[in-house]
């Protein structure tokens, strides 16, 4: 990593090369380095594109690409082909996420990275496993359109994709889960081997609970807004100011939630004990709990519900999570400063590891930052470095 850390390590000591751009590849490179591995990332002269991205694509780069080194290498010249090839025989890792076949075309494919580094893994993101697709071109709007998410998520008609990249993310999650596998098949066997993660099929593999549900009733799933819920309580209500979510799960929160709210009748209803006879009943139910929780604001029924077991939640904006004070209290948000010295706050990785956060401070450093001390680690003089600058095929940053 490259920053000191008092947080968990349990990667240290494993290299990873990464090319990769916009948002799968990096993610899996991000996760490894928060949990420790040392991160080179390999970037065309000039940077990345994706450092320069606009509108919803502005938070990427910042996102995906903390406590990573940074090196730019020109991949079209044979000197950069060079260096990306003497780098790669001193990795355990490798992550790309580039068009099918790219890499393969300069040399840096799996077949021939392994015969001069047997144990090194190889990740490869793509938008299709091997298939009749393999060759498309894939976004994560695309798998999200193919695979049925963005049908179940918008209303009846008009599909909609979930408001984050979370096929990307998830996408290169699974690519992290294949890579810890390989791992520990490497502790046995000594070699490394190829894993690829696809958009296409995990957006199948998150919607495979509603192919699921036709497979057991026979009627097809209905888009989340037409869907008929397992629960009768089970939606976002209006209160005075602003709404809130609100679940009754089971039927001893029903029990807890009528007593709660003082619905006398509703609890003497002995025809709605029952999880199932309340959602038959959810026409008549439902009117008389939206202008129940209509009365109070929302701080008010948060008040009554915390603690209770209800599950609940006020409609949350990204925003207003800088300043969540769960997040901040457990240390849910590492300190980052952007290249232009901006000072912010971003998720760390969610999870903890003997009680311990992830959270370590970042500084997202200029392209091609790290390239002199990467390369110098290689054996590279200080002649070659300078002649390799000087005939573009390795830029350095200037601060």
């Amino acid at each position: 990593m490259t920053e000191a850390t008092q947080g968990p390590t349990p990667l240290s000591g494993l290299r990873v090369i990464e090319f990769t751009h916009m948002v799968m590849g990096p993610a899996v490179g991000h996760i490894l380095a928060s949990l420790g591995a040392e991160v080179i990332r390999v970037e065309p002269i000039g940077g990345d594109q994706t450092r320069r991205l606009l509108g919803s694509g502005a938070g990427y780069f910042p996102m995906y690409n903390r406590h990573k080194q940074s090196i730019c290498l020109d991949l079209k010249s044979e000197t950069g082909i060079g260096i990306a090839r003497k780098l790669c025989d001193s990795a355990d890792i490798l992550v790309e996420n580039y068009r099918p076949g790219a890499l393969d075309r300069l040399g840096l494919d799996y077949d021939s990275l392994s015969e001069c580094n047997p144990r090194l893994i190889y990740c490869s993101e793509k938008g299709f496993l091997p298939g009749p697709y393999e060759e498309r071109t894939a976004l994560d709007e695309v798998a999200q359109m193919m695979g049925g998410l963005a049908y179940m998520t918008g209303p009846p008609g008009k599909p909609l994709r979930a408001g984050a990249s979370v096929i990307d993310v998830t996408g290169g999650m699974f690519g992290v889960i294949g890579i810890l596998a390989a791992l520990e098949e490497r502790h046995r066997t000594g070699k490394g081997q190829k894993v690829i993660a696809s958009l296409f099929e995990t957006t199948v593999y998150l919607v495979g609970q509603h192919m699921a549900q036709y497979a057991v009733t026979g009627k097809p799933a209905a888009p989340m807004p037409a869907r008929i819920s397992a629960w009768a309580i089970y939606d976002v209500f209006e209160t005075r100011d602003d709404p809130i979510f609100i679940g009754v799960v089971t039927d001893a929160l029903w029990e807890k939630f009528c007593k709660l709210f003082g619905l006398d009748d509703l609890w003497a209803d002995e025809g709605l004990r029952k999880n199932n006879d309340r959602v038959l009943a959810r026409d008549r139910i439902m009117p008389q709990i939206r202008e129940l929780v209509a009365g109070f604001t929302r701080e008010e029924i948060i008040s009554k519900l915390e603690g209770t077991g209800l599950p609940f939640a006020p409609i949350g904006k990204p925003e207003e999570l800088f300043d969540d004070p769960h997040l901040t209290v457990s240390n849910g948000l590492e300190s980052v400063v952007f290249e232009n010295g901006t000072a912010t706050q971003l998720p760390t990785l969610p999870l903890t590891m003997n009680g311990n956060r992830f959270n370590v401070a970042a500084r997202i450093e200029a392209a091609g930052k790290d390239s002199h001390s990467v390369l110098a680690e290689l054996g590279y003089s200080e002649q070659e470095l300078e002649d390799f600058v000087q005939s573009g095929a390795v830029a350095m940053a200037l601060n």
